[in-house]
């Protein structure tokens, strides 16, 4: 699998499984009708770096971005944000962008990386506690999740 930075031709290959997890409402605070011009914004607007896991037949197998999430004295602090492609995981690219994702917000001088809503039935609550991350706190009742109702959403955290 090879992990690089992604290009304005990735985004065609990422739009259809990043519509596909945020139309089914489970894990991002996304707008499920949100359309692939304000997608892509999202994803790929500016101050964000990119990544794309790679197959070795140059399939996509996921994406993620890094991104200061303050600004001003807070600027070092990343966020990012991770998708890995429904009808191709179980292959590893999920904790392969998380680590290359935390090396590279570490390479660019972040000292911490925070996700501020983190749906508490997501699966990768599980990843992230194994990568370093803590639970600081969950936001309760605050995620109408479509098979589980409302539920709360995570505020994770790990230093770099």
């Amino acid at each position: 699998m090879l992990i690089r930075e992604a290009t304005d031709h990735d985004w065609p290959r990422i739009w259809p499984f990043w519509h596909r997890i945020v139309a089914a409402g489970e894990t991002y605070a996304w707008d499920p009708d949100t359309s692939e011009q304000d997608a892509r914004a999202l994803w790929t607007g500016p101050g964000k770096r990119v990544f794309v896991a790679e197959d070795e037949d140059g399939t996509i197998l996921g994406s993620a971005y890094v991104r200061p999430n303050y600004g001003g004295p807070a600027a070092d602090i990343a966020n990012a944000g991770f998708m890995v492609d429904p009808a191709r995981t179980g292959r590893g690219a999920g904790r392969a962008l998380a680590e290359h994702v935390l090396a590279a917000a570490r390479d660019d001088g972040y000292r911490g990386m925070v996700f501020n809503a983190v749906v508490e039935t997501n699966p990768a609550v599980g990843l992230w506690t194994s990568l370093g991350f803590t639970v600081l706190g969950t936001v309760p009742r605050a995620y109408r999740h479509p098979r589980h109702g409302l539920v709360g959403l995570h505020i994770m955290y790990r230093d770099l």
